[in-house]
């Protein structure tokens, strides 16, 4: 980004903060803290598992909501970077490196490269074109894991340990995981947030809503969004890390296309571009599968007409239906 433009000189281009404030995001936060609380007053143990592997898709989804919902980028690739994270766990493991504090700058490094590589070739085209190429990269990445044959090629990769910290199994105890994976989850949250306030954020979400306007200003706009790419898929990556963790298993399918699909789902879900939207998508997401799986095993004839409804007669996610209930409570 140039340095001369000033946010005084480009104020007409330069949208102002996001005027939501994250009292919704902390209050969901203290109840997600509260979880193995009701746990132990009895609600069902397998709900603190399935807590823990929606949080962990909450920091896919808050990764896909920096660059969907501010920059205006949709990638239907993302779940790529998820595969990514899980097969650098993996592999690390099944090398015998299990140190955390070794696999995750590894798995950043590969993330950060992997969209800084792709994102130079996506990022040069809008539209239909960048779903599609970012599409295209993400099945590559998905058929090269397949051909991975000393790592489980098509069967995947099983682990026989789990990431340490100085020695201690990070998911030994369930609880203790749980609270592991909120404390990522709330870390993301707020550096992404600390990213969407900032001047580079305004210039992102400038950049989506006239990026002609923006780069007359002098910003460079592809600069821009590809640092945006490139940190919304190491965030991505990291929940890579903690997905394989809780498996203890890492196949081709975390980074299919159905798994982008449904990652865009829950940003939209939850409501476009407030970040903490995207958390409540991923929980409201995962329960729902869960909910409607332990009814019938033909669930997802039941969970895809709902969608569709859902996405039709909403406005905003259930974040906009929240807003909306509040504003008539104000009013």
């Amino acid at each position: 980004m140039s340095a001369a433009p000033t946010i005084a000189c480009a104020a007409g281009s330069i949208p102002a903060r996001p005027r939501s404030r994250p009292v919704l995001a902390l209050v969901l936060f203290a109840a997600l803290a509260l979880a193995p609380v009701a746990v132990s007053l009895g609600v069902p143990p397998h709900w603190l598992s399935l807590l823990t592997r929606a949080m962990i898709f909450a920091i896919a989804a808050l990764s896909l909501d920096l660059i969907l919902g501010v920059g205006g980028l949709v990638s239907f690739g993302h779940a790529a970077f998820i595969g990514i994270g899980a097969y650098v766990t993996g592999i690390m493991i099944t090398e015998g490196r299990t140190e955390t504090l070794l696999i995750l700058p590894v798995l950043l490094v590969v993330c950060a490269i992997f969209a800084a590589v792709t994102g130079a070739v996506s990022l040069r085209t809008r539209g239909v074109a960048f779903i599609m190429i970012t599409l295209a990269f993400g099945q590559m990445v998905f058929f090269l894991a397949q051909a991975l044959s000393a790592y489980g090629g098509d069967d995947g990769l099983t682990l026989y340990a789990r990431s340490t910290v100085a020695g201690f199994d990070i998911a030994a105890s369930r609880t203790g995981f749980f609270y592991i994976v909120l404390g990522a989850l709330i870390g993301c949250y707020g550096l992404v947030r600390i990213i969407v306030a900032s001047r580079f954020g305004r210039v992102l979400r400038a950049a989506r809503e006239n990026a002609t306007r923006v780069t007359v200003t002098g910003y460079d706009v592809g600069r821009v969004r590809l640092i945006a790419y490139v940190i919304s898929g190491m965030i991505a990556g990291l929940s890579g890390f903690f997905l394989a963790n809780q498996t203890e298993f890492v196949s081709p399918a975390f980074m299919s296309w159905q798994r982008s699909g449904e990652l865009i789902f829950m940003v939209v879900l939850g409501g476009v571009g407030s970040l903490h939207g995207a958390i409540i998508g991923a929980l409201a997401f995962l329960f729902a599968e869960d909910v409607l799986a332990g009814i019938t095993e033909h669930w997802k004839a039941i969970f895809g007409p709902l969608i569709v409804l859902f996405v039709l007669f909403t406005r905003g996610g259930i974040v906009g239906i929240l807003a909306s209930i509040r504003g008539r409570s104000d009013g």
